[in-house]
């Protein structure tokens, strides 16, 4: 059994293939190689498999659809994705301008990554100051690190400063340059290894710079990293367990003797040693060897009495020991590793059909919200957001005109997002990934059920705002409406004062003339009457008036006058005056004295100034009516007599 499972990590197979040959036989030494086959290609794949499988259903991917996996996949590339921190092209600028077309040229990104390489080939032979190809080699990455030099002038002129220093990538390339150029300011004067040697660690940290300038390459570093990231805890667990296993491997096989696996530089004697010891076992190197040295046993080695004085190894002890650690470490969590590496490498290089959002429109959001954060900050007000809907193309675009209540329910759905304040790049990035999906079929139950929710609270704040604003739209044309109708109504209240100041001018001028005329008359032959002084109502003349011995202008009478009716019916008219009162009470003030009359009469030219002309018609219309009546009565009174 420790034999087959020793062949089983490949260690030491050969050994028991010859022992076979040598016991039974050629013929027999085909098992071991379909033990191999069997076991180690099929059994250990299959294994690992296994280990993928689980992990993969504790965290809960195993059990998802394939949309539901493509959202995770999404959501982890939004997560990794970063703004471009790439300032924009100064247009009114035109020497700026063109440096920043130059270094934003495909030909010129190439041409630096060549330089790159051609620097980054130098490292293929050693730099020692004994070798006659040393000095040619520094003068060619001088040479390079001169070009770089000028790479980093050129990208400052068109970034300016602030903007170039925004970006990461460019501090790492200033970094590598500024030691490049302190590297030739030390070759130049020293010309010793020490020199070279300086020069040699700048070409191994330039190298890493070309991992930005090429999206595949760039992707792999991104793996690693992510990768490196996610499997932290584990990274951690596993040296946990690494140095666990070192302090048990010192207190059990601290002092075996040394053998064909352990030795001076090799072995448990401390728990640094021992933690080495370890990291070897891991890589599977002579694991089996470091075994069967800590299991020996006498003759071979000097028994004691006590654990210090002794070199004998334990045999229970070392088969439990090694073989719990190879299996923990080998076969579970390196295969662990493995998964997370497999995982996110499928991350980054699905296929492009498949995604739910490809790269091409992730860059073209990337683009759009560095045109929109004019100062690289990554973070923008939110009444900006619609400016970056706007401008998107793709997937993500997205129609104002044609889908406007989408485009409320996501500019509303930022705003309330922090309550008004300014968003970061990723908040627009992961609303713009839940509106671009059917989220029905992307979402997992619990995240499906709060999306939900949350966009019906969305979609019912926008219609109660659409309705409000329609109301405040509704309420401002009635105020207009009414503005422009008080502003009529005033207009002809100003235009009716005009009309009626000119009527009240018209009427003085009137006046004074007919006081004139009545001043001017003679005074009556029959007796020595006094003319009466003048009231201060006066009656507007008219062509029918007849001008009586007081100087008063009266109606012309008519048919209905009783001095121009004949007899009988002025008989008629004393038959209808001797009527009792209760005939007439529907006219009170027909049957009041003369001296009412007169007051009334007064009364109503005081209010003359106040009243239009129409008012003057009907005052005159009335003291008609009076003066007639008073005729009637006098009439009545003399036949009665």
């Amino acid at each position: 059994m420790l034999a087959l499972f020793e062949v089983l990590s490949f260690k030491g197979w050969l050994d028991v293939r010859d022992i076979l040959i040598k016991a039974l036989g050629p013929v027999h030494a085909i098992y071991i190689h379909i033990y191999i086959f069997l076991g180690c290609m099929i059994g250990l794949t299959l294994f690992v498999g296994v280990v993928i499988a689980n992990y993969s259903e504790n965290k809960g991917t195993a059990l998802l659809t394939v949309d539901q996996r493509r959202w995770c996949d999404l959501k982890k590339r939004l997560k990794i994705a970063q703004p471009l921190h790439l300032p924009p092209r100064p247009d009114g600028k035109k020497f700026r301008a063109k440096i920043y077309d130059m270094t934003q040229n495909i030909t010129f990104k190439r041409f630096i990554a060549g330089m790159v390489l051609i620097n980054s080939s130098l490292l293929c032979v050693s730099w020692r100051e004994e070798k006659s190809h040393t000095g040619p080699l520094a003068l060619v990455s001088t040479a390079l690190t001169l070009v770089f030099v000028v790479e980093v002038v050129m990208k400052n002129i068109a970034f300016t400063p602030r903007g170039y220093w925004q970006s990461r990538r460019n501090r790492y390339d200033l970094l590598v340059t500024v030691l490049g150029v302190i590297w030739i300011c030390i070759n130049s004067t020293l010309h010793n290894n020490l020199s070279y040697t300086v020069g040699f660690v700048v070409v191994v940290l330039r190298f890493f710079t070309i991992t930005g300038k090429h999206a595949t390459l760039k992707m792999l570093m991104l793996t690693v990293g992510v990768s490196v990231c996610k499997s932290f805890f584990i990274i951690f667990g596993m040296f946990l367990l690494v140095f666990f296993y070192a302090l048990a491997g010192s207190i059990l096989f601290g002092t075996v003797k040394y053998g064909e696996g352990i030795g001076r530089r090799a072995n448990f004697g401390s728990p640094v040693t021992g933690v080495a010891m370890l990291f070897r076992i891991v890589t599977g190197e002579d694991w089996n060897k470091i075994m069967h040295d800590c299991m020996i046993q006498p003759p071979y080695c000097t028994p004691a009495n006590n654990y210090w004085e002794t070199d004998c190894g334990n045999f229970i002890a070392s088969l439990i020991y090694f073989c719990s650690f190879y299996v923990i470490i080998t076969y579970i969590v390196l295969n662990l590793l493995v998964a997370i590496i497999m995982e996110n490498f499928s991350l980054f290089y699905s296929n492009e059909e498949d995604a739910l959002l490809s790269y091409a429109d992730i860059r073209n959001f990337q683009n759009t919200w560095n045109i929109v954060d004019i100062h690289q900050r990554g973070v923008i007000p939110v009444r900006r957001v619609r400016f970056i809907l706007r401008l998107l193309r793709g997937r993500l675009e997205v129609d104002p005109q044609k889908d406007r209540l989408l485009f409320k329910h996501m500019c509303y759905e930022l705003e309330r997002l922090h309550n008004g304040e300014d968003v970061t790049f990723h908040d627009v990035l992961n609303m713009l990934s839940y509106r671009s999906v059917d989220i029905r079929k992307a979402l997992q139950l619990e995240e499906l059920l709060a999306r939900e929710e949350f966009e019906y609270i969305i979609e019912e704040e926008v219609a109660k705002q659409t309705i409000r604003t329609w109301l405040e739209g509704c309420l401002k044309k009635i105020r207009a409406t009414s503005k422009q109708q008080n502003s009529l109504i005033a207009g002809l209240r100003a235009t009716n004062e005009l009309l009626t100041m000119q009527d009240h001018a018209e009427d003085k001028v009137k006046e004074s003339s007919f006081d004139k005329d009545s001043e001017g008359e003679p005074k009556e032959t029959e007796g020595p009457r006094h003319r009466s002084k003048p009231k201060t109502g006066v009656v507007i003349p008219r062509s029918d008036s007849v001008g009586s011995g007081s100087g008063r202008k009266y109606l012309a009478p008519t048919l209905s006058d009783p001095a121009t009716r004949p007899d009988k019916e002025r008989t008629s008219n004393k038959k209808r005056n001797n009527r009792p009162q209760g005939s007439i009470k529907n006219l009170p003030h027909v049957t009041e004295g003369s001296e009412a009359n007169r007051l009334l009469l007064r009364e109503i030219p005081s209010n003359k100034s106040s009243t239009p002309k129409v008012s003057n018609v009907m005052l005159e219309v009335t003291e008609w009516w009076h003066e007639q009546l008073t005729y009637n009565t006098e009439s009545s009174d003399e036949d009665g007599l």
